[in-house]
């Protein structure tokens, strides 16, 4: 059997789970055919925060520590770069990565805006580098099954989703004015930190779970209110509608037909998914189709368990017992390192684009927050929107 690939991993000082996860023996996951290294850690502070840093997450060593994200692109034992600063950095640091000749994963939202991920891809095109946003979500083996279980025609039509992902908190206390979640600076509001996953579902359910020639971008129907301290987005409800979708087109429509579909994608800072914390208000999405329904128990970002309730004819309905089938998807440490395989696999068989996480499809979501956002009037600062490179923030 041949040895393992070695990706050779850098990194900034916010992402400890995901080195937690490069770290940990690939064979608790069953996976032999990659490996990863943690090479190199940057703080944009001293050097020697990156190198507590290191000794914190119990990096083996060989990780060099550096003091500014400048240092750590131009160390040679570095394959890729995990970007993992707030949204509002993620064009520039992405961008600094590139040009230094580093592949990329880059954690989502990719950008503040489609215009900015679209000259991410352009850079990485020409420069023959991989590039992905990081939605470890996809990666993981439960939401692999729930997209084959829907291409294989087991839900039937899906004609909906209804995703949320959303956090109960005291805004004013816990955020106040300066925090990420809601400074403006920082492309702060719940759509591009928590609402993403919640497109999320959406996306790998009704436009992934197509052929490519098949995905048409969706019609977008919004609502957004305003945090009142800084003017970012605290709850945001949208509905998509998308002109194709999973399964046959209803009886007597032509041949050839598609149906449409919608996505209900919710997002709240103020009232929670799981409001109690035990999951009692489960699920957080729901994918309903002709045969059924699916149901996936929150949070939406690291699921764990998934079940198909069976549906009935209406002579069948209220008797018997229930059709239900449930399926639980252990997680062997945080779930990150999924995603890290997936860059390894692409980097070893010179692909510089995901097939499950495409770039395509990256700009669309981008495109989708980028209508909500116009709907609901918010609107970020001109330094942190610009495709100017390089530009201090």
């Amino acid at each position: 059997m041949s040895s393992p690939q070695t990706i050779r991993w850098a990194t900034g000082m916010i992402a400890d789970l995901f080195v937690k996860d490069l770290i940990l023996d690939p064979s608790t996951r069953n996976v032999s055919d990659v490996k990863h290294e943690v090479k190199a850690v940057a703080s944009s502070s001293s050097a020697d925060r990156a190198k507590k840093f290191i000794q914190d997450c119990k990096v083996p060593e060989g990780a060099a520590p550096y003091g500014s994200y400048e240092e750590l692109v131009k160390d040679k034992n570095v394959d890729i770069v995990y970007v993992a600063t707030p949204h509002s950095h993620h064009y520039q640091n992405t961008m600094l990565c590139l040009e230094a000749g580093k592949h990329v994963l880059c954690e989502k939202a990719f950008t503040t805006n489609a215009p900015q991920t679209k000259r991410l891809i352009e850079t990485a095109k020409a420069k023959n580098l991989f590039l992905m946003e990081a939605v470890w979500t996809r990666f993981f083996p439960l939401s692999i099954q729930i997209r084959k279980f829907i291409e294989d025609g087991n839900l039937g039509a899906v004609h909906r989703v209804i995703a949320d992902n959303s956090f109960g908190d005291d805004v004013e206390t816990k955020y106040g004015t300066t925090h990420r979640m809601i400074n403006m600076d920082l492309a702060g509001g719940c759509l591009l930190d928590l609402g993403i996953y919640s497109l999320t579902w959406l996306f790998q359910t009704l436009y992934h779970t197509l052929p490519p020639p098949s995905r048409q971008p969706p019609k977008v129907i919004s609502a957004i209110t305003p945090y009142h301290l800084t003017g970012a987005d605290e709850m945001t409800s949208m509905i998509l509608i998308f002109p194709s979708a999973p399964g046959p087109a209803p009886a007597g429509t032509p041949d050839g037909s598609t149906h449409a579909a919608h996505g209900i994608a919710l997002t709240n800072l103020r009232v929670a998914t799981d409001p109690d914390g035990h999951n009692s208000a489960r699920p957080a999405i729901r994918i309903q189709g002709t045969k059924g329904e699916i149901q996936v128990d929150g949070p939406a970002f690291r699921p764990r368990v998934w079940r198909f309730i069976a549906a009935k004819s209406d002579e069948e309905k209220g008797k018997g017992e229930p059709k239900v089938e449930e399926h639980v998807c252990d997680i062997p440490g945080q779930g990150m390192f999924w995603e890290a395989d997936e860059c390894a696999r692409c980097i070893r068989d010179g692909k510089i684009e995901s097939d499950v996480m495409g770039w395509e499809e990256s700009v669309v979501i981008m495109e989708v927050m980028d209508e909500v956002r116009r709907q609901g009037g918010v609107v970020y600062p001109d330094k942190i929107e610009s495709l100017e490179y390089p530009l201090a923030l």
